[in-house]
């Protein structure tokens, strides 16, 4: 066994990083001086990607960087680098991107790059490689040596690849902008796209693995809010949206004891989960399941979203405000064993009274079904049973949940999977976003205070000298952030304010579209780049527009902007908003699953949302709310201002009145003269 001698990640913060600086590898950070030793050597650098809750990045650790000899040859023919693709998903988007165009297959984690220092342009790419030939791929070691002596041998065959590279690069960020106007042809294409990818006996949209798509969830809700608006709603596409939603609530992919989402689905059926927990999954989930309950009543939704955000709270939540990024999938060694039960110790947790309404409601009647043993889904809905035994619904429910408590309980005893504890802005505005919306979904006021504290969190480390950054941890905020950073904390800023007037929050938020506008604006072609024009230099400066594992950042930059700047009549938000449109326009319409995200902002370009703004009293303000925020309505945003609020924006210099609630009703440019709260909601519609 190698001697535990840290290597250059010892003085990182990432816990990925950590977790591998005791390995034989000489790793480097990813830098210039990494950059620089390759290039003096005359290596090529190899680069690996991962994070710290990926399975097959542990399993690739244990196999090949901890193994001595495997090291000693990478640290012979490269300089390797190792990349957090939490921290730097920068590095991660472009070289995925380019590892599906050099190996015609598409990504993943752990990301092996091997790239030429001169330039950082990759020469060959691969994902997990095992330590002896198996299933297709080679061995790591073959692939280390022939990728090195290409390297020596073949430069000019490297020079002559480079070249269609980086011309791929640039066409796929090349969309003409549209001319003319823009209609809701695209609004149409999604719903017969969602429809068709839409599995109609298990709910989601394609096969397995199956991946919970938030974004086109979300698109199909605001689908149906829109028809409804018109006296013709689509049934269809509400049904789409909550099966979806409720399949995923009652399966695997949800943890039915703690709450909150998996990752993804191994399964077409949502049964058995990558078991590892991501802070971005569960902010977007945990607001479509408040919004689902509001527009369905269904009580599954507010279960999900309460115990979702319950969850986060309770396990996710720094004592300091902001929230931790994810819990691992595996645990002592295994993936999904801190999850998993054996049926005999459930029956002994729970005791005989209980145990066949327990083993009929979680699959205990059914063979196990993860390796031996159970992964809970609720295989028979309370509804049912309760139909099939003739006794009540609710006593049903009582005896399940005390059920749930005791073996969540003894769940509490097994060891822990780890937890990344850094704290990444982007994921965070997410979360603030979903508690926002649960809160005024779910009439849970406490869900809005643990969004301001993590508001506060950001505001204080990880707001510096004007300038946002991307990640905190150890009490040290650090890197430049991002596009989505920005776009996702404007967006939750704007929901917050939904809940709780704070005039400080509405200057926060105009002051980051300052910055998007400056540092990031693609001012020739419209939208908005991934990072800013001071960011470090990369081969490639993208503009991305299509949804991923998270909506698009141009997509949720173009909402928010046309929101804030109806809100606060900034017409260079709107101009911005609508050239981010116009850039995405051949996408949205060529590719229109793919890009929900930035076709919900096209509907609100389209259509522009009322914004009811509320002056008076705050007791009677928060009546109001309360009444309000009953219903899914994505097309109304409604802001409730004390009488008493100082610090307005210019645009939102409305008189305050005394005593009574007066209303300001804004559609687009158009907006109503002060008037009672009821002439105005009577004629709203």
């Amino acid at each position: 066994m190698h001697p535990k001698k840290p290597n250059r990640l010892a003085g990182e913060s990432s816990p990925y990083l950590l977790q591998h600086a005791d390995n034989p590898v000489d790793w480097h950070p990813w830098g210039p001086e990494a950059l620089r030793l390759a290039r003096e050597s005359d290596k090529p650098v190899l680069l690996s990607i991962g994070y710290s809750a990926c399975h097959w990045c542990h399993v690739m650790a244990h196999e090949s960087f901890e193994n001595d000899e495997i090291a000693a040859l990478m640290n012979e023919l490269f300089i390797n680098v190792k990349v957090d693709r939490e921290e730097r998903p920068d590095l991660d988007r472009l070289y995925q991107t380019a590892h599906q165009l050099l190996a015609q297959r598409a990504g993943g984690w752990p990301l092996t790059v091997f790239i030429d220092p001169t330039d950082k342009l990759p020469f060959f790419a691969g994902t997990y490689f095992p330590p002896q030939p198996r299933h297709g791929l080679p061995a790591f070691t073959e692939v280390l040596t022939r990728v090195a002596e290409f390297y020596r041998s073949q430069r000019d065959e490297i020079r002559q690849q480079k070249t269609p590279l980086v011309d791929v690069f640039r066409r796929i960020d090349a969309t003409d902008a549209a001319a003319g106007e823009m209609n809701d042809k695209p609004l149409r294409a999604a719903r017969r796209e969602l429809e068709q990818a839409f599995d109609p006996h298990e709910g989601g949209f394609g096969g397995a693995p199956k991946f919970p798509h938030p974004s086109g969830i979300e698109r199909l809700l605001r689908h149906w809010a829109a028809s409804r608006n018109t006296g013709e709603p689509d049934l269809r596409a509400l049904h789409m949206a909550v099966y979806s939603l409720e399949k995923m609530a009652r399966g695997g992919i949800y943890d039915q004891l703690g709450g909150g989402f998996f990752r993804y689905s191994v399964d077409a059926q949502w049964r058995i989960p990558h078991f590892e927990k991501m802070l971005y999954d569960n902010g977007p989930l945990l607001a479509l399941c408040a919004e689902a309950f509001s527009a369905s009543n269904q009580t599954v939704f507010r279960r999900a979203a309460t115990e979702t955000a319950d969850w986060v709270i309770r396990e996710m939540q720094s004592a300091d405000g902001g929230f931790y990024s994810t819990l691992d999938a595996d645990s002592e060694g295994e993936e999904g064993r801190y999850y998993a039960w054996d049926a005999k110790d459930v029956e002994r947790i729970v005791g005989d009274k209980d145990w066949r309404l327990v083993s009929a409601h979680f699959g205990f009647d059914d063979p196990p079904n993860f390796e031996g043993r159970y992964h809970l889904w609720q295989a028979q809905a309370v509804a049912e049973l309760a139909a099939e035994s003739d006794r009540p619904a609710q006593k049903l429910r009582a005896g399940i949940d005390q059920a749930r408590t005791k073996m969540l309980t003894a769940r509490e005893t097994r060891v822990h999977p780890d937890r990344d504890e850094k704290i990444l802005t982007g994921w965070n505005a997410m979360m603030i976003r979903g508690l926002a919306i649960a809160s005024r979904s779910l009439a849970r006021p406490d869900y809005a205070g643990v969004a301001s504290h993590a508001t506060q969190f950001v505001k204080n480390e990880l707001w510096r000298d004007g300038r946002l950054l991307a990640t905190w941890k150890d009490g040290r905020g650090r890197l430049p952030a991002y596009l989505d950073d920005h776009a996702y904390l404007i967006d939750a800023l704007l929901e917050l304010l939904q809940c709780r007037w704070s005039s400080d929050d509405l200057a926060f938020a105009i002051t980051l579209a300052e910055v998007l506008l400056e540092h990031f604006a693609d001012n020739e072609n419209g939208g908005f780049f991934f990072t800013a024009d001071d960011h470090e230099a990369l081969f490639h400066r993208s503009r991305p527009l299509a949804d991923d594992a998270t909506p698009s950042g141009n997509a949720i930059a173009a909402s928010a902007l046309l929101r804030l700047g109806y809100l606060i009549g900034e017409t260079r938000y709107l101009e911005a908003a609508e050239r981010t449109l116009r850039a995405g326009w051949d996408p949205m319409r060529q590719h229109s699953q793919s890009h929900a995200s930035l076709i919900n902002a096209l509907a609100e370009f389209l259509h522009p949302p009322e914004i009811l703004v509320l002056r008076g009293n705050r007791q009677k303000l928060e009546q109001w709310q309360s009444q309000l925020h009953k219903a899914y309505a994505p097309e109304r945003l409604c802001y409730a201002i004390p009488d008493d609020a100082t610090g307005l924006a210019e645009g939102l210099a409305i008189r305050a009145p005394r005593g009574e609630i007066f209303a300001y009703l804004c559609r687009g440019h158009t907006c109503t003269a002060g008037a009672s709260l009821e002439e105005l909601l009577a004629a709203s519609h």
